[in-house]
C-alpha cells in the first residue's frame, strides 16, 4: 500500500504524518491488518530493535478517589469491588518493587489515587523512592499522583524520581463527557510542569470509551505536540459500578491499528501497551509487540494481568529480548536532549513512566495508573460467551502484588 510505505518512510525520518493518514490507518481492512502491523513493525525496529522495557505498578494508595471519571474503578460513586487501603510505608513499596525488579522491569511506577498531591504527599513519596533506589540500583522510578502543584514536580526531582505520569486520556473535544470534577487543561498543566522540572514525561490514553476515530488522532496528536518520551496506550476495562461498564467497543484488531497509529504519529517514542491488553488483545498480545516496544509486567492497580511470568515467556516466545537494566531506552538523539534538560536524569524531557508513568486505562482522578475491573465468576465451558461477545469473564480485581498480604506474581 502506497499509505504505509509513505508512512513508514515518514517514521523513519521522524517526521509527523497527516490527519488524513493517521485516520486512514484506522480505516484499514482486517485483510489489511498484518500489512499495517508489519509497516508500524519496521518503524518500531529501527528505533527499539527487538528490545522490550518492563514496567511494574505499586499501588501507593488505592481507591476512595474524589474525582468522578467515568472509566475508574476508584472514583467517586464507584461501587466496584476493589481493595482500597492508605498509603503504604516506604519499606512496604520497597518490598513490592523488588518483586517486579527481579522479574526485569527497569522502571517502577508509583501511583496513589487522588486529585492530587499534598506537600506532605510528595514528601511521603520521596522517601518511598530513595527506599527503593538504596535497594534497587539502577532502577528508574516514575510517580503518578494525580494533578500537581507548583513546585511539586521539582521536589519530585529533587527527590530522586526519574519521570511523571499523566495521561491525557481522550481529546480535548470529549474530556469533559468523561471527567467533571477536573479539565483537560488540567492534565495538560501537569504534564508541562513535569517537563519544566526536568522529568521525563510520560503521557498516553485510553481506547474504548465510545470515541471517534477522530478523537484518538486528536489525543495522539496531542502527546506528539506535548513531546511525550512515552505513550501508554491503554484499552478500557469496562468496570462493573462505573458508568461506562457497558462499553465493549474493542476487539483485537482494533486495537492493533490504534497502536499502529500511535506508532506512526510517535515514531520514535517508548509506545507502552498498557492496561486492558489482556482482555482485549488476548491471543494476539505477542502480534502487538511488533509495534510496541513497552507493557507492564504483572499486575495492574486494581486489576489482575496476566502472570509475570506468562509476560516473559510470551516474550521469548515472539523473538523479543527483555530491556536490561543500564540500557538507555530511548534513541540517542532524544536520550541526548533528555540528560541535558534534567542534569543528567534517565530518559528524555519527557520520558516513559509505565503506565507511563503509569499509564492507565482508569486513572484515578488526576492521574493514577490503570485500575481493574469488577470480579466477575468466569462462566462454565457449556456457556462461554462467543467469539463476538465482551469477555467480562476476563476481567477480575487484583488479588495479588503490591498493597495486599499475597505475594506479588513477578
Amino acid at each position: 500500500m502506497d499509505l504505509l510505505n509513505t508512512l513508514v518512510d515518514k517514521g523513519l525520518r521522524r517526521e509527523s504524518p497527516t490527519r488524513e493518514e493517521a485516520l486512514a490507518v484506522l480505516a484499514t481492512s482486517d485483510d489489511e491488518l498484518l500489512d499495517v502491523v508489519s509497516a508500524a513493525g519496521k518503524v518500531r525496529r529501527h528505533w527499539f530493535g527487538r528490545r522490550v522495557k518492563l514496567n511494574y505498578l505499586v499501588n501507593l494508595k488505592s481507591g476512595l478517589c474524589p474525582e468522578d471519571c467515568s472509566y475508574c474503578s476508584q472514583r467517586l460513586g464507584s461501587t466496584a469491588g476493589i481493595l482500597k487501603y492508605s498509603w503504604l510505608k516506604p519499606d512496604e513499596a520497597s518490598a513490592a518493587a523488588a518483586a517486579g525488579v527481579a522479574g526485569g522491569a527497569t522502571r517502577v511506577c508509583l501511583v496513589a489515587s487522588g486529585r492530587g498531591p499534598t506537600d506532605r504527599d510528595v514528601e511521603r513519596v520521596g522517601r518511598t523512592i530513595e527506599a527503593i533506589k538504596e535497594q534497587n540500583e539502577g532502577v528508574e522510578v516514575c510517580a503518578c499522583l494525580g494533578l500537581l502543584s507548583d513546585g511539586q514536580a521539582e521536589r519530585l526531582k529533587e527527590a530522586g524520581a526519574d519521570a511523571y505520569n499523566h495521561n491525557l486520556n481522550t481529546s480535548e473535544g470529549t474530556y469533559g463527557e468523561i471527567t467533571t470534577t477536573h479539565t483537560y487543561a488540567d492534565r495538560v498543566d501537569t504534564v508541562q510542569k513535569a517537563h519544566g522540572a526536568g522529568l521525563s514525561a510520560c503521557s498516553g490514553l485510553i481506547a474504548g470509551m465510545g470515541e471517534t476515530d477522530e478523537d484518538l488522532v486528536d489525543v495522539v496528536f496531542a502527546l506528539r505536540e506535548l513531546d511525550s518520551d512515552s505513550v501508554p496506550v491503554n484499552f478500557l476495562i469496562p468496570f462493573e459500578g462505573t458508568p461506562l461498564a457497558k462499553e465493549w467497543n474493542l476487539t483485537p484488531q482494533r486495537c492493533l491499528r490504534i497502536l499502529a497509529m500511535v506508532r506512526f504519529v510517535c515514531p520514535d517514542v517508548e509506545v507502552r501497551i498498557a492496561g486492558g491488553r489482556e482482555v482485549h488483545l488476548r491471543t494476539m498480545q505477542p502480534l502487538a509487540l511488533n509495534i510496541a516496544n513497552s507493557i507492564f509486567l504483572g499486575d495492574y492497580l486494581t486489576s489482575e494481568g496476566q502472570a509475570g511470568k506468562a509476560d516473559l515467556d510470551m516474550i521469548a516466545d515472539a523473538g523479543f529480548e527483555v530491556e536490561g537494566a543500564g540500557t538507555t531506552t530511548l534513541p540517542a538523539h532524544r536520550a541526548d536532549v533528555a540528560a541535558a534538560a534534567a542534569g543528567g536524569g534517565c530518559g528524555s524531557h519527557a520520558e516513559a513512566g509505565a503506565g507511563g508513568g503509569c499509564g492507565s486505562h482508569a486513572q484515578a482522578g488526576g492521574g493514577c495508573g490503570p485500575c481493574g475491573g469488577a470480579a466477575v465468576e468466569a462462566p462454565a465451558a457449556s456457556e462461554a460467551p462467543a467469539a463476538s461477545e465482551a469477555r467480562t469473564d476476563l476481567v477480575a480485581v487484583r488479588r495479588r502484588g503490591a498493597g495486599t498480604d499475597l505475594a506479588p506474581n513477578a
